[in-house]
């Protein structure tokens, strides 16, 4: 990816010479977010968005920040409780995809081209920070977390959804990554949705650490329309195929449709496939 990250990393140590260049990565990570049209997909989740909004305990006017947002779902959900929300990602096309739909049910919503990793916002400006599937997928774990941290309030809640990695996102990322592999030393996304790896990022600035075991059903009408929708529309499986040679691509096709013929509880009929996630909410710390 050739762009660079909107926002500057001054004040970060250098990076040791044996570290990741997260920046680098990222920005390769944006280019992927970027193609296909996540938006196509995103709309399909907004019910784990309204659950996280219910879970997190939305009041109207309070100031609520929605992380890797996407196209919107989390941000929408607490706009429709009248919080004052500020809705980020760093993928331009998605926030406007976010705009449009905030506009299009008369909802007042802040949208900030933002890097998860260098949040442009004051210390404790936010009562909320959330995030559904979003900043889990950021390749500075340790650095995102303490961003969240740093722009809530003492006393005020950190609230995400993430997919786990035994769940049926988690094992679609692990056949994705058998035939492409990740970046070197970047920590999995699907750590995200385990608990303890979450009270080791959070630590003891979490005065308290929710956790409920959630499914989100993926709806298709079958095996092969999922796949052609996240082939299509899905950035890191249209990326993913894209880097694959033609029998590289039936490999990595066949893959998938036995982990979807495995997980799927519809029958022949069609494809409900429950997708297993953490729905989490972190109180801060006061002091």
């Amino acid at each position: 990816m050739s762009t660079p990250t909107p926002f500057p990393t001054s004040g970060q140590a250098p990076r040791p010479p044996d570290a990741p260049d997260f920046d680098a990565i990222k920005q390769r990570q944006q280019a992927i977010w970027a193609s296909g049209d996540f938006a196509v997909i995103g709309v399909t989740l907004q019910i784990m968005g309204e659950s996280l909004a219910e879970a997190a305990d939305i009041r109207a006017n309070e100031k609520v920040l929605d992380i890797a947002a996407g196209n919107g779902n989390a941000t929408l959900a607490a706009a429709r409780r009248f919080a004052k929300v500020t809705s980020t990602d760093y993928v331009p096309a998605l926030l406007e995809k976010g705009r449009r739909r905030a506009e299009a049910e008369g909802l007042q919503v802040d949208f900030r081209e933002a890097d998860a990793e260098n949040l442009p916002f004051p210390d404790a400006s936010f009562d909320v920070a959330m995030s559904t599937v979003g900043v889990m997928f950021a390749p500075n774990h340790a650095r995102c977390a303490s961003e969240m941290l740093r722009v809530v309030r003492d006393g005020g809640r950190i609230a995400l959804a993430n997919w786990t990695p035994e769940g049926f996102v988690g094992q679609l990322f692990k056949v994705i990554g058998a035939h492409v592999p990740p970046p070197a030393g970047v920590k999995s996304p699907a750590l995200w949705g385990t608990e303890s790896y979450l009270a080791e990022l959070f630590g003891d600035r979490a005065a308290n650490i929710q956790v409920t075991r959630k499914l989100f059903n993926f709806r298709y009408a079958s095996p092969q329309h999922f796949l052609q929708v996240f082939r299509d529309f899905y950035g890191p499986t249209c990326k993913a195929f894209a880097a694959l040679d033609p029998a590289g691509q039936q490999a990595l096709e066949k893959d998938i449709l036995a982990v979807l013929d495995r997980c799927n509880i519809a029958g022949p009929s069609s494809l409900v496939v429950p997708g297993e996630y953490l729905e989490v909410v972190i109180t801060k710390r006061s002091g």
